[in-house]
C-alpha cells in the first residue's frame, strides 16, 4: 500500500470567465483558453464543484479531495489534518483584471458559518504586472461610521472615502475579513486565500453584463460585516532586495514568504507540519529536485509539495520568484 506522495503535484488550471476579465491570463501566464475575458485562474481549489485535478505523475486524473481521503496527514500535515479533515484549506488564484472588480468584502469564518456554512475569507496579493496608473482600492481613508458610509454609498460617492493606491509589480497587501477592498483595471496578481467563495459585493460601478443585467449587490449582508476603522498604510512592507527567502505574510490562516532565487538553495521542511506550496511569479522558473523527483515549475503556474516531502532543492532556469505559501 501507498501511504505517501513522493512527488510535488500540478494540478488542471480552473478558468472562470469575468465581466472584468481579460487576456493576460492566457498572454502571459499560457493559460489554455479560446475566451477573452478569463479574469481568475484557481490553480488549488477545494470549493465545492470546483475541486482541482492532478495534472502530472502517478496521481494525474484524481482529484485534490480524493488524496486528502487517501492519504491525509502525509498529503497536508498532522495538524492540519486534525483541524480540517478531509478540506484543503486555501484557495490559491492568478487574477486578471481588464476592468476593475466590484467593490467588496468577506465576512469572518462566525458569520460566514452562520449565514454560509463556510469558511471566512482572508486573504492577500501579490502584484505580478500593473499598467500604467493600475491601482488597488484597500480600506478607508479615515475612520467613519455606518451613517457616514451609507451616505456615500447611496450618494454613489464611495470612492470619496476609500484608501486607493497606485501599484507596481511587487506590491503586496494583506485583506483581513471586514476590509472593503477592489483590484482596479491593469493588474494581473496573485491572490492566496482561505478556501470560501463568500463575497458581499457593496459597488459594482453601475455596470451591466451583455443581457443589460446588474450583478446583485449585498448592501445589508454587507454591514455586519464590514471594518469600518482605517490604517495609516494598507501596503505589506517586506524585503525585497534580499536573496533566499524573505517572510511577506503571518496569520493563522497562512504564512507567505518570497523566494529571490538566483542559484540553487535546499529547502528543509522537516520541522513544518504543512503542505507547502509555490508560485512563480517573475522568470522563467525553476526547476525542483530530489533524489526522488525532478519537476520543472515555469512562470505561471503552482505546485504543491506534500507535508511528507520535506528536503528538496530548488535551482532557477533563470533568475525567479517564488511564492511559499505554508500554515504555521
Amino acid at each position: 500500500m501507498i501511504d505517501k506522495i513522493k512527488y510535488p503535484l500540478k494540478f488542471e488550471p480552473i478558468l472562470k470567465e469575468k465581466i472584468w476579465g481579460g487576456t493576460k491570463l492566457k498572454q502571459l501566464l499560457a493559460k489554455n483558453s479560446t475566451k477573452n475575458n478569463i479574469g481568475e485562474s484557481w490553480e488549488i481549489s477545494d470549493v465545492d464543484s470546483n475541486i482541482s485535478v492532478v495534472s502530472n505523475g502517478l496521481w494525474k486524473g484524481k482529484t485534490l479531495k480524493q488524496l486528502i481521503q487517501t492519504f491525509k496527514g502525509n498529503l497536508v500535515g498532522e495538524k492540519i489534518y486534525k483541524q480540517f479533515g478531509e478540506n484543503f484549506p486555501l484557495l490559491i488564484k492568478f487574477i486578471d483584471a481588464k476592468e476593475a472588480l466590484s467593490i467588496q468584502l468577506h465576512p469572518n469564518d462566525a458569520l460566514a458559518k452562520k449565514r454560509h456554512n463556510s469558511f471566512g475569507k482572508t486573504e492577500m496579493w501579490y502584484v505580478m504586472q500593473a499598467d500604467k496608473n493600475a491601482n488597488l482600492i484597500v480600506g478607508f481613508k479615515t475612520e467613519i461610521n455606518k451613517k457616514q458610509y451609507l451616505n456615500h454609498l447611496n450618494t454613489q460617492t464611495l470612492t470619496d472615502i476609500l484608501n486607493i493606491d497606485l501599484v507596481k509589480e511587487g506590491d503586496v497587501y494583506f485583506i483581513p475579513t471586514g476590509r472593503v477592498h477592489a483590484i482596479g483595471a491593469g493588474v494581473l496578481l496573485a491572490e492566496i486565500q482561505q478556501t470560501s467563495d463568500v463575497t458581499y459585493r457593496i459597488y459594482d460601478w453601475n455596470r451591466q453584463d451583455d443581457a443589460g443585467n446588474y450583478r446583485d449587490l449585498h448592501t445589508e449582508e454587507a454591514l455586519d460585516a464590514l471594518d469600518l476603522t482605517a490604517q495609516k498604510e494598507y501596503k505589506t512592507n517586506y524585503h525585497q532586495n534580499a536573496r533566499g527567502s524573505n517572510k511577506m505574510v503571518t496569520c493563522k490562516y497562512f504564512t507567505s514568504n518570497i523566494l529571490f532565487l538566483d542559484k540553487e538553495i535546499k529547502i528543509d521542511h522537516t520541522l513544518k507540519s504543512s503542505f507547502v506550496i509555490y508560485m512563480c511569479v517573475s522568470g522563467e522558473g525553476v526547476q525542483f529536485v530530489s533524489n526522488d523527483f525532478e519537476e520543472r515549475l515555469l512562470y505561471g503556474e503552482t505546485i504543491l509539495l506534500p507535508a511528507s516531502i520535506n528536503k528538496y532543492s530548488i535551482i532557477p532556469i533563470k533568475d525567479s520568484k517564488l511564492l511559499e505559501i505554508y500554515i504555521e
